[in-house]
């Protein structure tokens, strides 16, 4: 199994200059599989959306992640706070949530397809 880093979605949600340690704490999030599933009838087939609570005492952010469910890959979407309109509420219920899952799963497909992702092996 392995966790996937879309080029585009990385440098939307960590910036032009990810720190090596933002991709070993999206790994170490995932591999604790303490998670709650996000239900949407849109997903692609064969895969299921979850959310991870990543806190600390330092600091608290909400990862969100699309799971294939056949080969088990991993493909991280969103690294947010709590605090802000997506991270406050990650639920398909809240529109900003809705509108930057529909565009991420637009620019996952893409960057797949261009080869355009960075992986890492999962434990």
């Amino acid at each position: 199994m392995k966790i996937v880093f879309s080029k585009q979605i990385i440098k939307k949600e960590l910036g032009s200059k990810p720190n090596e340690n933002d991709f070993i704490i999206i790994r170490k999030w995932y591999e604790k599989w303490v998670y709650e599933s996000i239900k949407w009838e849109s997903l692609p087939f064969g895969s299921r959306l979850i959310k991870v609570y990543a806190t600390t005492v330092s600091w608290a952010r909400r990862i969100v992640y699309l799971v294939d469910s056949e080969s088990g890959d991993v493909f991280f979407l969103f690294l947010r706070t709590k605090n802000d309109k997506i991270g406050s509420n990650i639920t398909i219920k809240n529109p900003e949530f809705k509108k930057k899952l529909q565009e991420y799963l637009v620019i996952l497909a893409k960057d797949l397809e261009n080869d355009n992702f960075n992986v890492m092996e999962l434990s």
